[in-house]
C-alpha cells in the first residue's frame, strides 16, 4: 500500500472492501458452490422408445476427480443424493480420478478409493466409461477398480437393457482425447433393431458428437467440460478442455442425435466453481 493511500481514508476503506470481497468470493467458490449439488431433471423424447421404457430414469454423474480436490465426504453426499432419486440406471461418464498433481501410483490407488464409494450406489444397473484423466493415469487400473466393485465398464462395447418384452442398448466408447482408442463401430450392436431399440452412447468428450451423429445413436451422454467450472460474467469461458469447447453443458439436438453434457461433480487445476455448481442429472426417457 502506498504512502498516499495510507493518508487517504476513503482509499483505505475501498481497498479493505475490495480485499474482503475477493476473500469472500474465494471462500464462496471454494467451499460453498464447489459442494452445492444441483440436481437437473431432464426429459428426453426418443421417437423409437418402446412403451415399456416410458419413464425410464437414468442418473448421470461424471468428473469426480477424486483425490485432487473432491473429498470422500463430498462423493458420499453425491451418492446419497443419487440413491434418493431411485434411478433405473446409473451412467458414469468418466474422469474418476485426476492425472495430477499426485504421482501416478497414488492416483491409481485413488481409483480404488473412488470405486469403493461408488459401490454404494444402490441401483443395480451401473455402467461407466473412461475419461481422459483415467487414460493418463492408467485405463487398466481404473477399469479394474470399477469392475471389481460391480460397475460394468463399457470399452467400445454395448449391453442390452430389458423391460418386459422390450429393450434398449447402452454403449460406451474408450476415451477419445488421450486414449485415442474409441471405436464407434465396435460399440454399436449389430443385432439391434434400430426402429424399436434406442441406443444410448456414453462418451466422455462431448465434441465427439460431431463424429457420432448419423451413426444411429439416439442419445449421447458426456461430461468433461465441467460446464466451464468458473463462469465470470461478461467474459468468455476460458476453462474448457480440448474436445469440450463446442458443446459445453445441457441438452443439444444434432439432427437425429441428442446430446446431454453434464457439468460434472469435481474440479481440476483449481478447487473453485463459480456460477457453475456440481451437477447430478436425472434423465427421464419419454
Amino acid at each position: 500500500m502506498t504512502e498516499s493511500s495510507l493518508r487517504n481514508p476513503s482509499r483505505r476503506t475501498f481497498l479493505k472492501a475490495g480485499a474482503l470481497a475477493v476473500g469472500g468470493l474465494i471462500l464462496y467458490s471454494g467451499e460453498v458452490e464447489r459442494h452445492w449439488i444441483d440436481i437437473q431433471h431432464v426429459t428426453v423424447k426418443l421417437p423409437n422408445l418402446p412403451p415399456d421404457f416410458k419413464g425410464f430414469r437414468i442418473a448421470q454423474l461424471a468428473d469426480f476427480h477424486y483425490g485432487e480436490y473432491s473429498e470422500p465426504s463430498f462423493i458420499r453426499a453425491c451418492i446419497k443424493a443419487t440413491n434418493a432419486l431411485r434411478p433405473d440406471l446409473v451412467a458414469l461418464t468418466g474422469d474418476f480420478i485426476s492425472a495430477g498433481p499426485m504421482v501416478r501410483r497414488i492416483s491409481a490407488q485413488f481409483a480404488y478409493h473412488c470405486a469403493d464409494l461408488l459401490a454404494r450406489l444402490e441401483c443395480k444397473k451401473k455402467f461407466a466409461v473412461m475419461g481422459n484423466h483415467d487414460a493418463m493415469v492408467g485405463i487398466a487400473d481404473v477399469t479394474d477398480a470399477l469392475r471389481t466393485r460391480g460397475i460394468e465398464v463399457l470399452h467400445n462395447s454395448s449391453v442390452p437393457v430389458e423391460r418386459g418384452a422390450a429393450r434398449l442398448w447402452i454403449a460406451g466408447v474408450a476415451d477419445i482425447l488421450i486414449g485415442k482408442q474409441a471405436d464407434l463401430a465396435a460399440a454399436i450392436p449389430k443385432q439391434r433393431d434400430r426402429a424399436t431399440e434406442p441406443l444410448i452412447l456414453m462418451a466422455h468428450e462431448p465434441d465427439y458428437a460431431d463424429q457420432v451423429r448419423g451413426s444411429g445413436v439416439d442419445l449421447m451422454l458426456s461430461g468433461h467440460t465441467h460446464g466451464g467450472q468458473i463462469r465470470i460474467p461478461f467474459l468468455p469461458l476460458n476453462h474448457l478442455p480440448p474436445l469440450g469447447e463446442k458443446y459445453v453443458e445441457g441438452l443439444f439436438r444434432l439432427g437425429d442425435l441428442q446430446l446431454y453434457v453434464t457439468r460434472g461433480i469435481g474440479t481440476v487445476e483449481v478447487p473453485f466453481r463459480f456460477r457453475c455448481p456440481p451437477e447430478i442429472t436425472l434423465i427421464t426417457l419419454d
